[in-house]
């Protein structure tokens, strides 16, 4: 992406009135996947823009049909189209990476598959490049920028996770993993309600991928429909806050697109390539801090933001940090997530935590940061009046007790 289309882009994103969303999937995949970004940023765009943002999610511009099987053809694996007895030309779901066909294999089982856009991944890193550079020279000019949001660690993050979303095989390495983190707890914290899709790796490859079609219905199908039940919610917080906050091994893109709830009530993690690993001191220090908010033991949760500075904070800076953080969080109390999005607190708080304190969250934290930007845009769009850590600290009490997490950790 050169500096001027970036410029352009930018425009497309701060401008009152909606974005021209055609023409920011022209400008490749990036600028899609920084849009997609932009949707969490309910601190710094409206909530209408967010939403119109947010259906990139699923709605990315598809390969022209008559293209389909020519890209299967050269990419797919060698006689992949003879194991199917048919293949629905027109696309199920696109997404900013590839887009999904329904068919039948020849044994009677209904399967998508799954195809890498073509000249998504040489464009990507071409314009990830470019953009590292001229933001080098940006920060050298605005240094500040490198301790609070810096650009260049949220560009490593989005192209870190969407390289891996660009080779399929990762989707089957990364649904592996969860699974066997999910059989291996399954005594003390059981997720009867989580699923993963069945793979068909004999027939997928890096390009083209074949997975089960899973009858139900996606959380943004859900969201649009006006009928997710809070609870419903609340037990997702449950499994993906476990893998957030207890386990720090989770789906690291699990937007409302990406979870499906099945015909039996069980929730579906797709697209599963970008599988993120958090350090055990980030997960934690997070997880502590939720929990104290839950309490409402406002004074220990701003305490144990501390623990991710490397300088001991005493005297008078550590009171202009309580103070700070007692601004941010004054009212907290009393407000519903759609008045006080966690969105906008969170912003807020990395950003005293690191001017006050010192903290180091690391590029680390920005995916559970994201996760829950996510959680927070699910309940803004279908629950406005709930208070959303409040309803968190049950889920937070188990998984100190069932994932075996320490009082000292």
């Amino acid at each position: 992406m050169r500096l001027i289309t970036f410029l352009r882009f930018m425009r497309q994103i701060l401008k009152k009135g909606p974005a021209d969303l055609d023409w920011i999937q022209r400008q490749g995949l990036l600028a899609v996947k920084l849009a997609q970004i932009f949707a969490l940023r309910s601190d710094i765009l409206s909530v209408k823009k967010c939403q119109q943002l947010q259906s990139l999610y699923q709605h990315a511009a598809t390969i022209p049909s008559e293209d389909v099987f020519a890209n299967i053809d050269l990419r797919g694996p060698k006689g992949f189209r003879e194991c199917f007895e048919w293949i629905d030309e027109n696309p199920l779901a696109a997404a900013s990476v590839g887009q999904v066909h329904r068919g039948r294999l020849t044994n009677g089982d209904e399967v998508v598959i799954k195809i890498i856009k073509s000249q998504n991944e040489k464009q990507f890193r071409r314009d990830v490049n470019r953009m590292r550079r001229w933001l080098r020279i940006f920060l050298f000019f605005s240094p500040k920028l490198r301790k609070v949001g810096n650009p260049i660690a949220l560009l490593n993050h989005v192209a870190d996770y969407t390289t891996r979303e660009l080779d399929l095989r990762n989707e089957i390495a990364g649904a592996k993993e969860l699974e066997e983190i999910q059989n291996e707890i399954k005594e003390n914290f059981p997720m009867p309600l989580l699923r993963f899709p069945k793979y068909y790796p004999n027939i997928s490859n890096e390009n083209v991928l074949v997975s089960e079609f899973i009858a139900g219905r996606s959380l943004e199908e859900g969201i649009d429909a006006g009928n997710l039940e809070w609870d419903t919610l609340l037990q997702l917080f449950r499994i993906h806050g476990a893998f957030l906050f207890g386990l720090g091994t989770f789906h690291g893109d699990l937007h409302p697109g990406n979870c499906i709830i099945d015909d039996d009530g069980k929730f579906v993690f797709i697209d599963n390539g970008a599988i993120c690993h958090a350090p055990k001191h980030v997960n934690r220090t997070l997880f502590k801090f939720f929990e104290h908010l839950s309490r409402k033991e406002l004074t220990e949760a701003f305490n144990a933001l501390l623990e991710m500075s490397n300088v001991k904070l005493d005297g008078v800076k550590l009171e202009r940090y309580h103070a700070k953080m007692g601004e941010i969080y004054h009212d907290f109390e009393t407000k519903p997530v759609g008045e006080q999005s966690l969105t906008q607190i969170m912003m807020k708080t990395v950003k005293t935590a690191v001017e006050k304190a010192k903290a180091d969250f690391g590029e680390e934290a920005f995916p559970i940061i994201r996760a829950l930007m996510y959680l927070d845009g699910l309940v803004i769009r279908t629950h406005p009046e709930v208070m959303l850590i409040q309803s968190m600290g049950p889920y937070l009490e188990e998984f100190r007790t069932g994932l075996g997490i320490s009082n000292n950790e």
